[in-house]
């Protein structure tokens, strides 16, 4: 059981890396006030019409068709901090918590079984009924 969750937690903290740097854009195409196409990861395609780029002209009727582009921006760098970056308290702290921590746990000594390797005798009779000695 502490194998499977080892493994299910090394999973999750592995999809919260991968998801905290992915990036992507929604790009989406509306004519007027309805939605006509959504894409991720490449542009909307078209109603049709031409939409007005340029504005210099404003007797010209404006385009109904808009663009919008809404961005989800990841983490671009993980950053690994190393033991020197942090203050001396700080320092002291984690050295003493592994310090502790790998001291706890005791290994026991091996143990000298003497009679591992001795094998009973071979029961040729049975004494306690021989000898009528039963235990009740």
């Amino acid at each position: 059981m502490k194998k499977v969750f080892q493994k299910i937690s090394a999973i999750f903290m592995a999809l919260v890396v991968l998801l905290s740097t992915l990036s992507f854009s929604i790009d989406m195409h509306y004519c007027g006030n309805t939605l006509i196409d959504a894409a991720v990861f490449q542009k909307a395609k078209g109603c049709g019409m031409k939409m007005d780029e340029n504005k210099i002209s404003t007797s010209i009727k404006k385009s109904c068709c808009k663009d919008e582009v809404i961005t989800f921006k990841g983490q671009n760098e993980l950053k690994m901090t190393s033991i020197d970056d942090l203050r001396l308290h700080q320092q002291f702290i984690i050295t003493s918590y592994f310090y502790t921590l790998s001291n706890i746990f005791e290994c026991l000594p091996n143990q000298v079984i003497p009679h591992k390797d001795y094998s009973p005798p071979n029961l040729i009779t049975d004494i306690q009924v021989l000898d009528q000695v039963f235990i009740i």
